[in-house]
């Protein structure tokens, strides 16, 4: 193999991705972490090709570099590295939210190419005692490319899209990432958690039905991430919060009211847009 891959943070997604692009055309897996529990496991489970605990030496020799930490950790670690990749790289990251993370990359020098990137893949467990190569299998993958980056490394993020099974590739701003991700992602998160506070939460055992098993999932979190991905993000989730209280509010007034009629138009309506959504 005459090219390499390092992954920086082999947890849930940083594993899975190793294990996924294993194969991938002639590049070599470097599997990164300072845990020796994480890299024993990694070894034990052949998730790399490599494993090592030298993040400055694996980025240094990497062709690709993925980053794996949790968002404060990956704008650390580029401010701490931004002098060791390897010049004429290409530097990515898997992070659930984009502009704190590509303005952190300004630090790089030019030699070296820096893409946002976010395969909308995940569990509600972390670590890579839960990495699956087929995490990303139907996923959208997103990604942010800054003015100015390399053609041909837009083009080798999208080939290791298709090889690891995404659905597809959606290109888009930073801002409007974070936009549409605090409604797709960050507030059905919060709508879990808000649910499981609910003070009959332990009573409705043997009651739960799907829908309740689907919408609260996501609840059992990680939550030292989550606590980073909705506090870096806060401006735009805050705001789609907002529409959701709005929302919930106009269906318990219909409720309250007892008007059956202008509660089935809002349903009718509701269900209406949601059917069409599938469509497209």
């Amino acid at each position: 193999m005459s090219k390499t891959i390092a992954i920086i943070g082999l947890g849930l997604i940083g594993g899975s991705m190793a294990m996924a692009l294993k194969g991938f055309e002639d590049f070599e897996v470097l599997g990164v972490d300072r845990d020796s529990a994480t890299l024993e496991f990694a070894a034990a489970h052949k998730v790399a090709d490599r494993l090592t605990d030298d993040a400055e030496a694996a980025i240094a020799d990497a062709d690709v570099v993925y980053l794996c930490l949790h968002p404060g950790a990956i704008v650390d670690f580029l401010k701490a590295h931004r002098g060791d990749f390897k010049p004429g790289s290409l530097v990515t990251d898997v992070c659930g939210i984009k502009t704190a993370v590509v303005d952190a990359a300004a630090v790089l020098p030019d030699e070296v190419d820096f893409i946002g990137g976010h395969p909308m893949a995940g569990k509600e467990t972390s670590g890579i005692f839960h990495a699956d190569g087929d995490l990303f299998r139907g996923a959208h993958y997103i990604l942010t490319p800054r003015p100015g980056h390399r053609p041909e490394h837009l083009d080798l993020l999208r080939r290791i899209a298709a090889y690891i099974g995404c659905r597809d590739v959606v290109e888009t701003t930073t801002q409007k990432h974070d936009a549409i991700i605090a409604y797709t992602s960050q507030v059905m998160h919060i709508m879990a958690v808000a649910v499981c506070d609910d003070p009959d939460l332990f009573e409705c055992r043997g009651f739960e039905g799907g829908s309740f098993r689907d919408c609260t999932r996501v609840a059992a979190l990680d939550v030292p991430l989550w606590t980073e991905l909705f506090s870096m993000n806060a401006s735009a989730l805050t705001k789609v919060i907002r529409n959701l209280e709005d929302n919930l509010r106009a269906y318990r007034q219909v409720l309250e009211r007892g008007d059956t009629a202008a509660l089935a138009r809002k349903l009718a309506w509701s269900a209406d847009r949601k059917r069409h959504m599938d469509l497209e």
